[in-house]
């Protein structure tokens, strides 16, 4: 037995479904981009000191 409300309510619910839906991926979003910041050593960054330098050549001075 199914109780036919004119049609009515269906679309709103999708309305709804998607609504929500779409601020889940922003709350993941969110996540990915703004999480490491608050989880990762109290927001401050990792400085790493790489120092190159080219490769001698004999017989040529800079």
């Amino acid at each position: 037995m199914t109780r036919d409300n004119g049609g009515s309510g269906g679309g709103s619910n999708a309305a709804v479904v998607a609504i929500l839906v779409i601020f889940i991926i922003i709350v993941v979003a969110a996540f990915f981009f703004f999480g490491g910041q608050f989880s990762g050593g109290s927001g401050q960054t990792k400085k790493v000191d790489v120092n190159v330098k080219a490769p001698a050549v004999p017989g040529k001075s800079p």
